[in-house]
């Protein structure tokens, strides 16, 4: 398995389709039909564009911010984005905005490989608090059991009002 640093001259598809499928999955497994169907009507070819010129937006301010885990086949099957040092203080550290690996690849060590990744492209940051944070939906056991092996520890709660 190799991690590289995603190339938005190649790699746009392949990143587009694990995080629609990070998306899709999240909604599916937590939250109902309705967070469902919320997440996957978001999933336009607008908010495509819109993220995907997010993702060059931040790779051109940190390269390497967004990693893919990709096979033996090319095949990319995971992914890890780490939002770039300038926006460390939203929450005074570094952030994980996403991290997803394929279903047939769980429990291969992908993931462990991702979070390595996360977590030394943080220790470059100059960051207020020396932390690496995230949210993890509270119904998502596997993602948490994941988390905490990896040493995270609850740190505040997120909470949401919808505008």
């Amino acid at each position: 398995m190799e991690i590289r640093s995603y190339d938005p001259n190649g790699d746009t598809t392949p990143l587009w389709d694990l995080k629609r499928a990070f998306e899709t999955e999240l909604a599916a497994g937590t939250g109902g039909e309705k967070k469902q169907a919320a997440y996957e009507a978001k999933l336009t070819e607008a908010y495509q564009t819109r993220y995907l010129d997010w993702v060059e937006r931040c790779i051109e301010d940190e390269s390497g911010c967004v990693r893919l885990a990709v096979d033996a086949d090319g095949e990319s099957v995971g992914y890890v984005f780490v939002l770039p040092e300038r926006l460390a203080m939203i929450w005074d550290a570094a952030v994980v905005n996403e991290i997803y690996v394929s279903p047939a690849y769980r429990a291969t060590g992908v993931a462990d490989e991702l979070m390595d990744a996360a977590s030394a492209l943080a220790r470059k940051q100059e960051l207020p608090l020396k932390r690496l944070v995230l949210d993890v939906d509270p119904e998502n056991t596997r993602a948490r059991a994941f988390y905490d092996r990896h040493g995270f520890e609850p740190w505040g709660e997120m909470v949401a009002k919808k505008l």
